[in-house]
């Protein structure tokens, strides 16, 4: 039996509907739109485009945006400058600096000038604090669309095995801190679960994997998650965003759908759900600033 589709595209369009109503009511009390400026720097085809996708979520939903298109020859200083702008605008709840950057700026250097309130992308070493003190400001936007994913489709996370396959500071770390959390009234996104974080160098992968009644892929490796490393009906996320001759594919094989009970599909999967969470974190900035 092939697997069921854990639809991230359909489930966006429920939750951007669902911060499109919660933008009306702050209107009609006369409060101002929630604003997200994206900065861009550079000519990365794939930052434009992610970026456009962001500005067009933000405008259907109600949101205020701005886009900044910075020349590649950009200096960090003139970055620097253009940051600390934008954390001293109150129109502006939250500021993406669109990542990768050019060699000449450091990256750790400009997520560490945002202001941690308006750091929507929950990079920020604060927030990271936060985050793994149970006592989170804003959720990390891609692996709360999979815990989203998972929750909204009936798979409870709570005491289930989980294996993540992917260790790096935007997916794998803060996704595992928060599925092992205690779900608490300030913790929501919680999950209660009992998680392993493997990768590529882990030994035996496959039968570590086969271990999970959960399994996401976030490794970064095209299909690297094959059927014979999944358990029957197991719930399988692919986080992967993967160019092969032209083609977006996943970190898992297609003949995992064969096996696995609940599969994610590559596009339409985890990947419109991280630009709805970054709607959900910009509404929950605008809230606790106008406050």
């Amino acid at each position: 039996m092939a697997a069921r589709r854990l639809d991230g595209k359909e489930l966006a369009k429920v939750m951007r509907a669902e911060v499109a109503a919660k933008v009306a009511e702050r209107a009609h009390t006369g409060k101002r739109p929630p604003g997200l400026a994206a900065v861009l720097v550079g000519e990365n085809p794939a930052s434009h485009v992610y970026v456009r996708n962001k500005h067009k979520a933000c405008a259907d939903a109600g949101l205020a945006s701005w886009v900044h298109n910075l020349a590649a020859e950009t200096s960090q200083s003139q970055l620097l400058d253009l940051v600390a702008r934008l954390n001293a605008d109150p129109q502006v709840h939250g500021i993406l600096v669109q990542l990768p950057l050019p060699k000449q700026i450091d990256e750790d250097a400009i997520i560490r000038a945002i202001s941690p309130a308006k750091d929507v992308d929950c990079f920020h070493p604060e927030n990271l604090g936060l985050l793994a003190a149970g006592h989170p400001r804003f959720y990390p936007c891609t692996p709360h669309g999979v815990i989203q994913l998972l929750n909204r489709n009936g798979i409870d996370t709570a005491g289930k095995e989980v294996v993540i396959v992917g260790r790096s500071n935007i997916v794998g770390k803060p996704l595992a801190l928060m599925l092992a959390q205690k779900r608490t009234a300030a913790n929501l996104a919680a999950g209660d679960a009992t998680v392993t974080i493997a990768h590529t160098r882990t030994r035996n992968l496959a039968e570590v994997c086969r271990r999970a009644e959960i399994l996401v892929a976030a490794a970064g490796s095209p299909r690297v998650i094959t059927a014979d490393m999944v358990a029957p009906g197991a719930a399988v996320v692919d986080v992967g965003t993967n160019s092969i001759d032209g083609k977006l594919v996943g970190d898992v094989h297609e003949s995992v759908a064969e096996l696995a009970g609940w599969l994610s599909p590559v596009p339409g999967g985890v990947g419109p759900m991280t630009i709805t969470m970054l709607l959900v974190n910009t509404l929950a900035a605008a809230e606790q600033l106008d406050a």
